[in-house]
């Protein structure tokens, strides 16, 4: 197989173009499968359209499907819409059944079952198991391409059922085992079956250790199990314990990066912006209620700057200094958020408590408070003509904000967390408008009280 690096890509890929053009469909052919699927996939996607119309004619379906697999959900569409003279459901009779259930779960449903009509019985029955499972929970995310074995098969017999059935299958290090009401009994390295006698018996050989996840699992809870034993696979069963197939590591990869797309789109309230195909005015249209929400909050801060006129006007020059305390109490109340949330994620609180985390962060951010605060004591009166009093009051408001803002960007996703919520939904723009809100209360309450010795 070619492996293509930067200097090489775009030479293979004239060269290929021209192969194409030329009518040189046999020697096109062996070079193009030469390239691994994802390479293939990016020299299609250069072609023109003309181009394109003339490779569908050339390539079979199995071949079409392994490059329809590496494309994402607007980019097969598009090609789908190419494919004039191509049968749509013998291409997908060559795809995984959880790629063919990812696709159809996006059309209309007469679209979707025009499609499993025309695919084979066995393959359509198990899209359409697949598409009966809930959004992002295991039974979504699982292939039933894999190999059970049964307890009471021989070693031999297995290894001959492999060579037959492997290249069908999704995976085939780990072999899960059902007992006679295949419900899930055991798992088998393929390295334990090729050390084993041929006649011994798969139940005498597996282990019956095997950790599995149930089909109603959310997908993100099956990611972190993978993650932590370091699987390959994880079998999903149902209530009964009946084995319905496996989720792979590249499909929790897929998962994990939803979700990590996800929460970073919570945290700068961008969801469903992301995708760079979307139009300007979609991304604008789809922002915009988050912006002016926040706009009206942050019109309270202006609200609160109002309430202390009478301070703002004999002293003058505390304006100055509101951008600083504002910027730093949201970068430090976004910072405990993002911890926080990651966290979450990753389980870490579970283990040390509630309690630990709050004062954690409420210690982080009065020493970070602590380092401002000093700071700007010894640079305020040398910058602004020594006042003191002026330096004790930025510098102590800063103090005291800091470590409020570590304690709300670490407490609001906690309890949005308790109420079975998303944490990130904490948003970075949010905890920044409300930690404003409560930085410049402190600021101006220090100031009005100790306004008489300015």
């Amino acid at each position: 197989m070619v492996k293509l690096n930067d200097e090489t890509r775009a030479a293979y890929n004239r060269d290929l173009l021209e192969l194409l053009q030329e009518g040189e469909d046999t020697a096109f052919r062996l070079k193009f499968l030469d390239l691994h699927p994802v390479d293939q996939m990016e020299v299609v996607q250069q072609m023109k359209e003309e181009n394109r119309n003339r490779f569908y004619e050339i390539m079979s379906a199995k071949e079409i499907a392994d490059i329809f697999e590496e494309l994402n959900l607007e980019e097969q569409k598009d090609m789908v819409l190419e494919w004039e003279n191509k049968d749509m459901s013998d291409i997908f009779n060559y795809m995984n059944a959880d790629d063919v259930a990812d696709f159809l779960g996006e059309l209309e449903e007469k679209e979707r079952e025009e499609i499993l009509t025309g695919m084979d019985t066995e393959e359509a029955e198990d899209v359409k198991e697949l598409l009966t499972y809930e959004e992002e929970t295991a039974g979504s995310i699982m292939t039933k391409e894999s190999i059970h074995l049964h307890e009471t098969e021989k070693v031999g017999d297995v290894l001959n059922r492999l060579r037959n059935e492997a290249p069908d299958a999704e995976m085939i290090y780990y072999l899960y085992v059902v007992d006679e009401s295949e419900k899930l009994a055991g798992v088998v390295s393929l390295r334990d079956l090729l050390v084993a006698s041929l006649e011994e018996k798969v139940g005498n050989v597996m282990s019956r250790r095997v950790v599995s996840v149930h089909v109603n699992e959310d997908q993100e809870d099956v990611a972190r199990l993978i993650q932590k034993y370091d699987f390959l696979a994880a079998p999903v069963v149902s209530a009964n314990n009946q084995l319905l197939g496996i989720v792979t590591v590249d499909d929790v990869i897929d998962v994990l990066e939803e979700e990590a797309t996800e929460d970073l789109a919570e945290f700068a309230t961008t969801r469903g912006t992301t995708d760079v195909n979307l139009s300007a005015f979609t991304a604008a249209k789809r922002r915009a209620p988050w912006i002016i929400l926040l706009m009206f909050l942050g019109m309270i801060t202006a609200g609160i700057i109002g309430q202390f006129e009478e301070t703002l006007e004999q002293v003058v020059l505390l304006s100055a200094f509101i951008p600083m305390l504002m910027g730093s109490a949201g970068n430090v109340g976004t910072q405990s958020l993002a911890v926080v949330v990651r966290s979450l994620a990753l389980g870490n609180y579970e283990k040390k408590g509630l309690l630990w985390a709050l004062i954690r962060e409420l210690g982080t951010g009065l020493v970070i408070g602590f380092a401002c605060a000093l700071t700007l004591i010894i640079l305020i009166p040398f910058l602004y003509g020594g006042d003191l009093l002026l330096a004790f009051i930025v510098g102590f408001s800063i103090f005291l904000s800091l470590g409020v803002a570590a304690v709300i960007g670490s407490v609001v996703p906690l309890i949005i967390n308790r109420l079975k919520l998303d944490p990130a939904i904490a948003s970075g723009p949010f905890i920044t408008t409300f930690i404003d809100v409560v930085s410049i209360t402190i600021y101006f309450s220090m100031a009005t009280m100790l306004l008489q010795f300015l």
